[in-house]
């Protein structure tokens, strides 16, 4: 039985009806359908595609242009799977007409929403998206795009300070209209009293068992990504490991002559051939 996409209004009511749902992050057509066949409800096409394809240290060299690829390819592949299309660093921070038409990309090419990460400092932007009927999900705590101003890749909003921002920025995130907010590395405790504080799904990366949703890359989920392991991770395979012994034993047999075996090749009647004069 094929699955359904759910809707906006279904995600929010899982979080009134003690539900959870998933989010996993995939880039490519394959790994979408082969998502379009599992449970999870949500794709994230993620600019964490700077670091799992194109070998980057982060996100930011990713442009509008590169999430418009892999969200066309995404889409062919999970056509029954909600999409959240990410908009990378500067495709909205600067003005409000930049994420409007960014956003408007996106969803023409597929996504059902848009991802905008960010403070207090982008509410704006979110307000003048979702006022144009663009679904937007917020994202919060540590924001890769802006990594490197809180000291790289660490947990954020473990001091009173930094987590009465974030707890704002939650509050703030609903009143501008997004449907939906990721809180990636930050404390469960706080996790949990943005749960209960805001009315709209909370989506953990690295943010405790709480909250509405759980959000994890493909590439790490199934140990393909191996150049570093971030702590809210868990691996349920290690599929990068036997990618390379398959690999490594179609080159063993290759040398001792086993393949390619008759049941893989194409044949012809000798006469057939054409004659060579000597």
């Amino acid at each position: 039985m094929t699955k359904k996409k759910p809707t906006i209004q279904q995600l929010k009511d899982m979080k009134v009806n003690g539900e959870k749902f998933k989010m996993i992050t995939v880039y490519d057509y394959q790994m979408a359908s082969i998502v379009d066949k599992s449970d999870i409800e949500l794709i994230l096409v993620g600019d964490s595609l700077g670091m799992i394809i194109q070998g980057h240290e982060g996100t930011t060299p990713v442009n509008i242009e590169d999430i418009e690829y892999h969200l066309k390819a995404v889409r062919k592949g999970a056509p029954n799977t909600f999409i959240v299309g990410d908009m990378p660093f500067m495709a909205y921070q600067v003005c409000k007409e930049d994420a409007i038409r960014n956003a408007g990309s996106l969803i023409k090419l597929g996504a059902d929403c848009v991802k905008m990460e960010g403070g207090l400092a982008i509410m704006d932007k979110i307000k003048a998206v979702t006022d144009i009927g663009i679904p937007v999900v917020a994202h919060i705590g540590l924001t890769p795009q802006t990594a490197s101003s809180m000291g790289g890749f660490k947990v954020q909003g473990k001091n009173v300070i930094d987590s009465e921002r974030l707890l704002k920025e939650a509050i703030a995130a609903e009143e501008a209209g997004a449907f939906a907010i990721v809180l990636e590395c930050i404390p469960t405790q706080l996790a949990n009293l943005i749960e209960e504080t805001i009315s709209i799904p909370t989506i953990g990366c690295g943010a405790g068992p709480k909250t509405t949703a759980q959000n994890l890359n493909a590439y790490d989920l199934l140990g393909i990504f191996d150049a570093f392991i971030p702590k809210f991770v868990k691996r349920y395979a290690n599929m990068g490991q036997e990618m390379v012994n398959a690999m490594n034993k179609w080159s063993k047999e290759i040398d001792e002559g086993i393949f390619p075996e008759s049941e893989h090749e194409f044949n012809m009647k000798v006469e057939a051939l054409p004659k060579i004069d000597k």
